[in-house]
């Protein structure tokens, strides 16, 4: 009687730890399901138009800029919005609008080619170093959005203005003279000329 006291209790016992292993470990697993984050992302994404590059970069203005735009009211307070604009503005020539009769021979070792003339490549604020310092006296989230989509722009105009300013497309015809001119004449073992339509 003895004996089969001692296998009962050795058997519930045994059960006993089993019970408590599993209870144990589905703690353990149903806590790290609910701790456990999942990232999930959808994306579609659809080519809306393929561009062939034919246009040579030769001069980039970094440049930094604080615009302040104010809406002012009659009886509500004015609303605000000061910007840091980081961003660049880069000229370039459009090599492919070159035809095959913009490029003259004369004589053996001679060459003129006629190139467009420099163009502004595109205007591009840095969102990461660019920043909305404050947004003030506005009521509506919507407006709030509708005042930083506005500065953005304006912060891109007064880039270009500036560069223009500048004379940044002359500066992309000094460098075409330094850069460009010097590989065609290495390409083509002839002196060449480069000249503006």
């Amino acid at each position: 009687m003895g004996n089969r006291f001692l296998n009962r209790i050795s058997a519930t016992l045994v059960v006993t730890l089993v019970i408590a292993g599993f209870l144990v470990f589905l703690f353990f697993y149903i806590k790290h399901e609910f701790t456990t984050t999942r990232t999930e992302v959808n994306d579609d994404v659809m080519i809306s138009r393929i561009v062939s590059m034919g246009k040579l970069e030769l001069v980039k203005y970094s440049m930094k800029d604080v615009v302040e735009k104010k809406e002012l009211h009659m009886i509500i307070p004015d609303s605000r919005v000061l910007f840091v604009a980081v961003g660049e503005v880069t000229a370039c020539i459009d090599l492919t609008k070159v035809r095959k009769d913009d490029i003259v021979q004369q004589g053996k070792d001679s060459v003129v080619v006629t190139l467009p003339k420099p163009e502004i490549c595109y205007v591009k604020l840095d969102h990461g170093k660019s920043k909305v310092y404050d947004v003030s006296g506005v009521w509506f989230a919507d407006k709030s959005k509708q005042m930083v989509e506005d500065v953005y722009k304006i912060a891109e105009q007064k880039m270009l203005a500036g560069a223009k300013e500048q004379d940044i497309l002359g500066k992309a015809q000094q460098n075409a003279a330094l850069i460009f001119k010097p590989f065609l004449e290495n390409v083509s073992g002839k002196k060449v000329t480069l000249q503006y339509k």
